[in-house]
């Protein structure tokens, strides 16, 4: 594997897009945004056709420019993707690849008055840029999303608030099940807090003004403190804890707005919209730290429960903790490529039906 970029088979185009919504947002973050297009092999060539389209989003602190990161021995995303089309594994599809970061390291993908209106962002202005300048086929039916962890939430929410826009997603060790995944680190936080005297404000003005990440509370505070802003903010954009910083003890009411973000408890209230998917993928390591292998059990047990056929769904649990996963979104764009090309029919594919596994896996 060698340890530098390759030529793409297809073409990547980098905009910018300056977005109305996210203008003004509450953090002062940036309102014009990168946006990164792929296009497959053969698409400048063949003028007349229209193509599907996956939207890619990330985990949290993740930036769109992390997605040519290179670790020893694998590939970024980027070639991973483009070599799933130039070896003809899937249909050629779209690949749009979307920036959602915040001062807080990410926003969920939510509208919030703690961060700002992400998921407006995502839905009303990026997907109708797209529609305008590529040559998609722009129904829910052929439009797919895909993230892992917090972009794996962001991919399990999205289709079941804008079924209109979005007809099959794949969920990456996906943020789910929120007793498990995310209680354990409020006792974590607790003890961390005790330095700041119980108030996350102050670790914040400290993490600010000092090296990021030179502290063992950093991770954890710093997730808090962000998914508070984007599920738990006050009217005026304060954050508020789901839990007393001093004991330790959960604040239903607050709690409560976590759990109506739950993925699992949402898919209930948008049932139809579930029932409606063309195809979703589920995967997660079975070491996960988070315990989102719980998380992605529950969800498509969910999904089975209340009506989405079983050849819809792709579930699989793996050996591994929630790093080092990127070897699997190529698996799941190929899965989802052929479930949403122009022609396809949900009935032409096995249930099990999955791209090659890559050699020693």
């Amino acid at each position: 594997m060698l340890p530098w970029s390759s030529e793409l088979a297809g073409r990547l185009d980098e905009h910018s897009l300056e977005s109305a919504v996210l203008r003004d947002n509450p953090l002062g973050d940036p309102h014009v945004r990168p946006l990164w297009v792929y296009v497959p092999p053969g698409y400048d060539s063949e003028p007349e056709r229209r193509y599907a389209s996956v939207y890619v989003i990330q985990g949290y602190t993740g930036a769109i420019t992390m997605w040519r990161n290179r670790t020893p021995f694998r590939q970024p995303f980027v070639e991973t993707a483009d070599a799933v089309f130039a070896a003809g594994e899937a249909p050629p599809t779209i690949v749009v690849y979307v920036d959602a970061w915040t001062a807080y390291g990410g926003s969920q993908y939510v509208d919030s008055p703690g961060t700002g209106n992400y998921h407006s962002y995502l839905c009303d202005e990026v997907v109708p840029f797209v529609d305008r300048h590529y040559r998609t086929l722009a129904a829910p039916q052929h439009r797919a999303i895909s993230g892992k962890s917090s972009g794996g939430f962001g991919a399990m929410i999205t289709p079941m608030l804008r079924p209109d826009l979005f007809g099959a997603l794949a969920t990456h060790a996906g943020d789910a099940l929120y007793e498990y995944c995310y209680i354990p680190d409020f006792a974590k936080a607790v003890r961390f807090l005790r330095e700041y005297d119980g108030d996350i404000t102050a670790w914040w003005d400290d993490f600010r003004g000092r090296t990021a990440f030179t502290k063992e509370a950093d991770s954890s505070l710093l997730m808090l403190l962000g998914v508070a802003a984007c599920f738990s903010a006050e009217p005026d954009g304060t954050p508020r804890l789901p839990f007393e910083a001093r004991s330790g003890r959960l604040v239903p009411h607050v709690w409560q707005r976590w759990l109506d973000w739950d993925p699992v408890r949402m898919a209930e209230r948008h049932a139809d919209a579930v029932r409606s998917w063309r195809a979703v993928w589920i995967d997660a390591g079975t070491r996960d730290e988070w315990f989102l292998d719980l998380g992605a059990q529950a969800f498509d047990a969910e999904l089975r429960r209340i009506g989405l056929p079983d050849e819809r769904i792709h579930f699989e649990t793996f050996d591994a903790g929630h790093g080092a996963i990127d070897y699997r979104y190529p698996l799941a764009l190929a899965w989802l490529a052929r479930r949403i090309a122009p022609g396809a029919d949900r009935d032409e594919v096995s249930p099990g039906d999955a791209a090659p596994r890559p050699a020693g896996r």
